[in-house]
C-alpha cells in the first residue's frame, strides 16, 4: 500500500536543472567527463578568513545554540554591511540570520502569504519561487518579461497585476537566470505602488558593466531584504542567510525561526562575521574572473547560433534562446518539456550539463540557462564539444 502523500508534497515540482546535473554526475561515475554549466554553484573557495574563524570556533567549543535571531555580533556586521552597500542605516534588531537565503524567503513569505494570497513575480523566474508559494498556500502571480528589453520588469505590467488578494512583489537584482540588473528607476516605481516589497540580493556584488544593485530598502516601510553569503562570497556549503526585515514583523519571523529551525551554528555566523570584515578583496578578484568568462561565454553561445540580444549585467547566468534548435523536436514525456528533452540530448551527445529553460517558468520555454561559474578552460572546452555535436 502506498502512503499518501500531502497536496503540498505532490505540488512542489522537481528542480530540473538540478535533474540534468544528477544525470550528468552519474555518467561521470560511470567515466564519461561531463562538463557541469547547469547548476550556479561557485567554483571558487571561501575566503581563507571565513575558514579559519569556523575553525577557530569549533576548536573554542563554540557547538551550541545562540540566540535564534543569530549572534549579535553578526547581525551589526550585517547592518554594518547594509550601510555600506546599500547606503541604508538599519538597526541590528532588525536582521534574522537564517540557515541559507531560501529559508530566508519561505519565513518572510510565512509571515504574510495566507491560503489564496498572490505574490507578484517577473518571469523567467528562480525555480524555487513559486514552489515557496505554494507551500504557504498561496498562488504565484507571474509578470513576463522580454529577452530584448533585457528582462527588465514592465513597472505599468505588475500595477495591472495587483489585486485585493496581492500581499507582496518578490524582485530578485540581480536576478537568477535572467542575469538583470533592475535599474533604480524601475526599483523606485515598484516601491511606490504601496505594495510590500520582497527583494532578493544574494547576487548583489556580482555585478558589470558599470551596473548598481539598486535595494529597496529605505523606499518604503515594507520591505524585506533577502540575502546572504553563497554567492558572493563563495560560501554555499556553509548555508548562511538573513533577511532584513520591519521591526514589525520581527517578532513573527523569531517565533518562526524558533519553531522550524532554532537557530544557525555558531562556528557557521562566526564565518559570516569574517567574510563581512576581510571578504571584500575576495569579492572583487572572483568578479574580475566572472566577468571574463560572462564576455566569453556570451560570444560563444551567440557564435554557436543562440538567441542572446542583451548580454546579461549580473550574477553568473546566460539565459539563451534555443528555440531554433527545438523545431520538430519530441517533449520530454514527463514533462511536456521541449527545453528539457535539449538539455538531456545535448548532454548525452556533448557531455555538457545546461539547465532546461522550462525550469524558469513557460516563458522560458525553449531557452537554456549557460552558468560562468566556471572555469575559462571549461567554458571552452563545453563550447567546443557543443559546436560539434549541433554540428
Amino acid at each position: 500500500m502506498s502512503m499518501a502523500l500531502s497536496v503540498r508534497a505532490r505540488e512542489v515540482a522537481p528542480f530540473l536543472a538540478m535533474e540534468v546535473m544528477e544525470r550528468g554526475m552519474a555518467m561521470a561515475r560511470e567515466g564519461s567527463p561531463v562538463i557541469q554549466l547547469g547548476v550556479g554553484e561557485p567554483d571558487f573557495d571561501a575566503p581563507p578568513e571565513a575558514i579559519a574563524a569556523a575553525t577557530q570556533s569549533l576548536a573554542c567549543g563554540e557547538t551550541h545554540y545562540t540566540d535564534s535571531r543569530g549572534l549579535r555580533e553578526l547581525r551589526e556586521a550585517i547592518a554594518a554591511d547594509c550601510l555600506r552597500r546599500r547606503g541604508v542605516r538599519v538597526d541590528p534588531d532588525q536582521v534574522l540570520v537564517t540557515n541559507g537565503t531560501s529559508p530566508a524567503i519561505l519565513l518572510t513569505l510565512s509571515v504574510l502569504v495566507n491560503p489564496g494570497d498572490e505574490v507578484i513575480m517577473a518571469t523567467p523566474h528562480y525555480p524555487c519561487y513559486p514552489n515557496m508559494v505554494a507551500v504557504c498556500g498561496g498562488r504565484s502571480v507571474l509578470v513576463p518579461t522580454r529577452p530584448e528589453d533585457g528582462f527588465l520588469l514592465d513597472v505599468d505590467r505588475v500595477r495591472a497585476a495587483i489585486t485585493k488578494r496581492t500581499k507582496a512583489i518578490l524582485v530578485a537584482s540581480p536576478a537568477n537566470p535572467t542575469g538583470t540588473v533592475q535599474p533604480r528607476e524601475v526599483v523606485e516605481a515598484l516601491a511606490a505602488l504601496g505594495v510590500p516589497l520582497l527583494s532578493d540580493e544574494i547576487y548583489d556584488g556580482l555585478v558589470f558593466e558599470g551596473s548598481e544593485v539598486t535595494s529597496p530598502l529605505g523606499m518604503l516601510d515594507d520591505c524585506f531584504v533577502l540575502d546572504g553569503f553563497s554567492k558572493r562570497y563563495a560560501m554555499t556549503g556553509f548555508r548562511l542567510g538573513y533577511v532584513i526585515a520591519p521591526k514589525s514583523a520581527m517578532r513573527a519571523l523569531q517565533s518562526l525561526q524558533q519553531n522550524l529551525f532554532i537557530s544557525v551554528a555558531h562556528f557557521v555566523q562566526r564565518a559570516g562575521v569574517a567574510a563581512l570584515e576581510h571578504g571584500q578583496p575576495h569579492v572583487d578578484h572572483m568578479r574580475e574572473v566572472y566577468d571574463q568568462r560572462r564576455r566569453r561565454l556570451v560570444e560563444g553561445v551567440r557564435a554557436l547560433g543562440f538567441g542572446v540580444p542583451r548580454a546579461p549585467t549580473g550574477a553568473f547566468y546566460v539565459l539563451a534562446d534555443a528555440r531554433h534548435l527545438g523545431a520538430g523536436r519530441r517533449p520530454d514525456p514527463s514533462t511536456d518539456s521541449a527545453s528539457l528533452s535539449l538539455a538531456f540530448d545535448l548532454l548525452d551527445r556533448a557531455h555538457v550539463a545546461l539547465g532546461p529553460g522550462r525550469d524558469f517558468g513557460e516563458a522560458a520555454e525553449g531557452f537554456l540557462r549557460f552558468s560562468y561559474a566556471t572555469s575559462l578552460d571549461a567554458i571552452d572546452e563545453a563550447l567546443g564539444r557543443l559546436e560539434r555535436a549541433l554540428a
